[in-house]
């Protein structure tokens, strides 16, 4: 059997690993040989696929954020055609990454008809809307969507999809969480201090319009409390070099934890982690799911900003997919013209001085969890994609 996954940037290519490996293992045990082409990163690679174009560095949100990426996208989608053209696969599988996925659904259903389209964390329309409705030609190509949410699941389930609520991929991660004795001292920090971890980037324009807030936010909370110390995971390799010029520039102190170090450190980081000063996204679940306090803040260019307000009419409550799935704002947001680091110091000052707003927020966490499923979402998935694709 020959499936081809595809997805883009830090994120899904930690999940299309994950349910890589899930796949293999699955297949491994009904006797099928398995060989996996993919859309995707180094982590895709090393759990087993053969990468046709490496597109974990070329997303972006905004337009133009997009720009640079245009020739690599193009680039990208050149290959994948080649490949569909001489070698069809069996199924495919699309996880995330909204706008070349949708574009590869559609072109793959019109030419390949007879290839099942299998959608593996698809497009939060559940809880966004462009202008009075919206939404994407998700349901017309699909032949089945793997939901991780249960409003996602609904959401798609109403619209005549079929759909089957697997739960959230984070869960598997966190049935053997290490003590926070053990981890401060596998990260050479003593009980004493409060490891403040910043999360700022899986896509270079987050270094840009991101990062820099974020650093100065720490800086104020570093000079108010010296026991504060500070870690910067790196998403991807090539900002590594970005991350260490900044940090230095400010004077914290702490360090940046290499890209080639993070998967390694990640449980220890955010076992002994204090809180978290973060981007939106699925970090944000993962900091849940650790029990970590967090802020969290987005920010695009003013044009990208004007222009999904006005003109798209881009509309979400919140940008924590924690204050989504909970309809509530549990944990502090700070978005575009909000996004200061002034603001952020103060909630973050009032986590760290109020015992009760630091205890609702873990306590929400607990709620949250409730929502998300049970441990075995990646060998769910996987057996769902094997049943549809093997008759």
């Amino acid at each position: 059997m020959n499936l081809l996954i595809s997805t883009g940037e830090v994120s899904g290519d930690l999940q299309g690993s994950l349910l890589i490996k899930a796949l293999k293992n699955n297949a491994e045990k009904r006797k099928i040989k398995l060989d996996i082409f993919a859309l995707g990163g180094e982590r895709m690679r090393e759990a087993g696929a053969e990468l046709i174009s490496n597109t974990s560095s070329i997303g972006a949100i905004g337009f133009l954020e997009a720009l640079p990426y245009v020739l690599p996208t193009l680039n990208a989608q050149s290959k994948i055609d080649n490949y569909l053209s001489y070698s069809p696969p069996d199924a495919v599988v699309l996880i995330d990454y909204m706008g070349p996925n949708i574009r590869l659904g559609l072109k793959v259903k019109k030419t390949f008809p007879n290839i099942p389209i299998i959608y593996y964390i698809a497009p939060q329309e559940w809880a966004w809307r462009l202008g009075d409705s919206g939404t994407t030609d998700l349901i017309n190509f699909t032949d089945k969507i793997l939901a991780i949410f249960e409003e996602e699941a609904k959401f798609y389930s109403n619209k005549g999809g079929n759909v089957n609520f697997v739960g959230h991929p984070m869960l598997d991660f966190y049935r053997n969480i290490p003590s926070r004795e053990e981890s401060l001292k596998k990260i050479g920090l003593t009980p004493d201090k409060k490891l403040l971890l910043i999360i700022p980037a899986s896509r270079k324009q987050e270094l840009k319009y991101i990062l820099p807030t974020l650093l100065q936010a720490a800086k104020l909370l570093q000079e108010k409390d010296p026991k504060i110390i500070i870690f910067i995971p790196s998403g991807l390799k090539e900002f590594d070099a970005i991350l260490n010029q900044s940090f230095n520039k400010y004077g914290l102190n702490g360090r940046v934890v290499s890209s080639n170090e993070v998967d390694k450190l990640k449980p220890f980081l955010f076992s002994a982690a204090y809180m978290a000063l973060s981007k939106s996204g699925t970090i944000n679940m993962e900091l849940a799911l650790n029990s970590v306090p967090q802020i969290v803040g987005y920010k695009v260019s003013r044009v990208t900003a004007f222009f999904a307000r006005y003109f798209l009419r881009f509309n979400v409550k919140y940008i924590s997919p924690v204050n989504l799935l909970l309809n509530k704002k549990l944990i502090p947001e700070f978005v575009q013209e909000d996004f200061k680091a002034e603001r952020i110091f103060n909630s973050a000052m009032q986590i760290i001085e109020d015992v009760s707003t630091r205890q609702d927020i873990i306590n929400g966490y607990e709620k949250l969890r409730d929502k998300l499923g049970k441990p075995g979402v990646t060998d769910r998935a996987s057996k769902d994609i094997l049943d549809l694709v093997v008759k």
